[in-house]
């Protein structure tokens, strides 16, 4: 008879109360950047870049999904906002003004592989957090996945 109270209270806590296994981690959003990687080598571009932004299995994990940049700034697939995709966002600025699109681009031209920090807001809570992404280079592009800091 508990079970049933149990869930409606789980369900009913606040987002920002969510239990941490919610949450992706550092090693995870790695091995989502991993498996994006070699799903556009074997699948090519045009269609991963379509399963990434269609939520395909595999390429959506709680609050991990799939970005895909050039490295012009222009989103090329986008596991949460497909209405963004083809969009060029160099100069987007995160809440606390740092042009984090442009930022994580320079990364991507000096580095093959990389973290990169910044703020965004988290689609669950609505509150505005620490991110940090996992990128890798591939060729003209990068491909990243995030993890919110709690």
């Amino acid at each position: 008879m508990l079970l049933p109270i149990a869930i409606v209270l789980a369900a009913a806590a606040p987002a920002d109360k969510r239990p941490d296994s919610e949450f992706g981690t550092r090693e995870e959003a790695k091995a989502l950047v991993g498996r994006a990687v070699a799903h556009i080598k074997a699948a090519g571009a045009d269609k991963a870049y379509a399963d990434f932004t269609g939520q395909a299995e595999g390429f959506v994990d709680r609050d991990l999904y799939v970005v895909v940049y050039g490295l012009d700034g222009r989103v090329l697939a986008h596991g949460q906002q497909a209405k963004i995709v083809g969009e060029n966002l160099i100069g987007v600025r995160d809440p606390g003004g740092k042009p984090w699109i442009k930022e994580r681009m320079e990364l991507a031209r000096k580095k093959e592989r990389f973290w990169h920090d910044y703020r965004f807001r988290d689609p669950i809570t609505k509150k505005t957090l620490g991110k940090s992404s996992y990128c890798e280079r591939l060729e003209s592009t990068v491909v990243c996945a995030g993890i919110y800091k709690r």
